[in-house]
């Protein structure tokens, strides 16, 4: 039981000197293959200025809310034969804020906004106070088309203001 060592061959043809090369090559070029395959579908663009984003976004959550306060006077309307829903009504208009405000943060969030929730729910509890306080006489027209998106990117703006003093004031 001596010095006896085992040596073991190595197959001819499958393990060669060149083999660490060609795999080092293999690697360089699967490296190279997924840069390439990663810039193919990126498009670099300048970004946008937060306000007119806020703004769109804010716009765009008006137009949801008149959407959706639109559909739900359709259903009820179909349902009770009538354009008021009720005792639904409640139920119904906190769905639309609720819908609004969660498509307003998905959508802050991912246009890298800071304080997207906050934000979402400031603008459109604003625009809710506002069109509730001072336009809702006037809601079944059809001029709140134009005016209550316009005011929500107005909101969306204000509320972008408050959650950045709010953020310095915690600081």
């Amino acid at each position: 039981m001596g010095d006896e060592r085992i040596e073991a061959e190595e197959p001819e043809g499958e393990v060669g000197p060149g083999m660490p090369d060609d795999l080092e090559e293999l690697l360089e070029q699967a490296d190279e293959e997924a840069a390439e395959g990663a810039d193919e579908g990126r498009f670099d663009a300048p970004p946008l200025p937060p306000l007119l984003i806020l703004a769109v976004v804010g716009l765009l959550a008006g137009f949801v809310t008149v959407a959706l306060v639109w559909l739900s006077e359709r259903g009820c309307d179909r349902v009770r034969d009538s354009p008021t829903c009720g005792t639904m009504g409640f139920p119904i208009l906190v769905l639309t804020v609720v819908v609004t405000i969660v498509l307003a943060a998905v959508t802050l969030t991912r246009l890298a906004m800071p304080h997207p929730k906050l934000v979402a729910f400031l603008g459109v509890a604003f625009m809710l106070l506002i069109v509730l306080a001072f336009l809702s006489d006037d809601l079944f027209s059809t001029w709140t088309l134009l005016v209550v998106p316009v005011l929500t990117a107005v909101t969306f703006l204000v509320a972008h203001l408050i959650a950045g003093r709010l953020e310095r004031a915690d600081a």
